[in-house]
């Protein structure tokens, strides 16, 4: 009996730190940069161009209303020597409830820009979340943290990493590949 236990014995402790080292193979603890997974994120850049776009438009809209009205106001800086009182009293009254109405047209703007910035990046985000969370059943990850870069990991190793394949898999997935 005393012959048979040692083999055994050994076997064990052999089997015992294989299943160790195996299990510290692969991190159980690892995650993810999301500024880099946004900001490499091909759908990122493709949304933002057309957001850019749509700003731009917009933007250049207002400041076509403001041309007009300030072109309107030195016109009345020059001909206010000529007009009544009266006249003078309707002109300033007409340029003011104009500069107010630009003012509200670019308030509503400012505001529709940035409801456009935070859907466009919502969008992208449910993506990259959709994607991670995938990612992490398909590779038998039980859980993936996301850093922003500002504290949230102060220190992990690189093999802990896994910001570059999880983008490499996300921008390919886009791509359609």
């Amino acid at each position: 009996m005393n012959k048979l236990a040692l083999p055994i014995s050994i076997l064990a402790l052999l089997a015992s730190g294989l299943t160790f080292f195996l299990s510290q193979s692969k991190s159980e603890l690892v995650y993810v940069d999301i500024n880099k997974l946004v900001e490499g994120y091909e759908r990122t850049k493709a949304e933002r161009e057309v957001f850019n776009k749509k700003a731009g438009t917009l933007k250049a809209n207002a400041d076509s209303l403001l041309v007009d009205w300030q072109k309107e106001l030195k016109t009345y800086e020059k001909d206010r020597v000529s007009m009544t009182k009266k006249e003078l009293e309707l002109k300033q009254q007409l340029l003011q409830n104009k500069q107010q109405q630009i003012n509200n047209y670019q308030q509503a703007i400012q505001k529709q820009i940035q409801e456009e910035d935070q859907k466009m990046t919502q969008t992208v985000i449910n993506d990259i979340n959709d994607y991670v969370k995938e990612y992490g059943k398909n590779k038998g990850y039980r859980i993936i943290f996301g850093a922003k870069g500002s504290g949230n990991i102060m220190y992990a190793e690189d093999v802990s990493d896994l910001t570059q394949t999880v983008l490499n898999g996300l921008n390919s997935e886009y791509a359609g590949e």
